[in-house]
């Protein structure tokens, strides 16, 4: 695995705050702790993986390029929520990026959350200083990347689909065998994964698709029979049909 412990550190002054970006490795692989100490001495502070890194340092660039072309901050008139976020997801983490502003300026808030559990770390990086961030983040990626991040960026991204309560999260991974996506089940603390090879990535989509097909034809047929239909229900065939189609 090669030298573990610190690898690398920077420190960034950004307005009244220090930030310090670490490279660090231990037997899972690399990775960037992210700190930022305030005025007052309080410290927050997130880790990526190299290959999270590498997708926060490429969409550090559009919300640079997005800031670059707002007008200038009104205090009297403050806009609420996000100015700009994004998503991202990378094994049982999920990364949010949210610029936002408020009455002392503009600034992206950085979380770092769990898929199981309620814990959040975040820190908070202002607007002017995203530039100089991404700057130094990109060279310590470009140094240090043993192949993770470069692989990141080349592979399909992550996905996320919540259907009713419960949480599906779509990564893709590699070992020694090769490409392969795990499929994970998310409710509360209870997780549940399968992993598909790459090789059987189409047929396990036709398989859906099938599915889907089969369930559409069956709504049109029943839909079709609504309408076509000349004769008045009774109300026990009324039930019988709603059963039908929400089968």
């Amino acid at each position: 695995v090669g030298a573990q412990g610190d690898l690398a550190s920077r420190t960034l002054v950004l307005e009244s705050k220090r930030f310090y970006l670490d490279v660090k490795e231990n037997q899972r692989g690399r990775f960037i702790k992210i700190a930022e100490i305030s005025a007052d001495g309080r410290k927050n502070q997130i880790l990526m993986t190299f290959s999270t890194a590498a997708l926060f340092s490429q969409n550090l660039i559009q919300f640079i390029d997005f800031y670059r072309d707002l007008d200038s901050l009104d205090p009297e008139n403050l806009r609420q929520g996000e100015l700009k976020s994004e998503v991202m997801y990378k094994d049982d983490k999920k990364y949010h990026m949210d610029l936002k502003e408020n009455a002392r300026g503009r600034f992206l808030k950085v979380s770092e959350t769990f898929t199981r559990g309620y814990s959040r770390f975040q820190v908070f990086i202002p607007a002017d200083g995203m530039g100089e961030f991404q700057h130094n983040l990109g060279e310590l990626i470009d140094e240090y990347d043993n192949g993770d991040a470069e692989e990141a960026l080349s592979a399909p991204q992550n996905k996320h689909l919540r259907i009713e309560n419960k949480n599906f999260y779509f990564d893709i991974k590699r070992n020694q065998q090769g490409r392969y996506m795990s499929i994970s089940e998310v409710k509360g603390n209870f997780r549940n994964s399968i992993l598909v090879p790459e090789s059987g990535w189409e047929s396990f989509r036709d398989v859906l698709d099938d599915y889907v097909k089969q369930d559409a034809s069956a709504l049109g047929q029943n839909f079709s029979f609504c309408h076509t239909s000349t004769l008045t229900p009774n109300t026990g065939e009324v039930e019988d049909l709603v059963k039908q189609l929400t089968n």
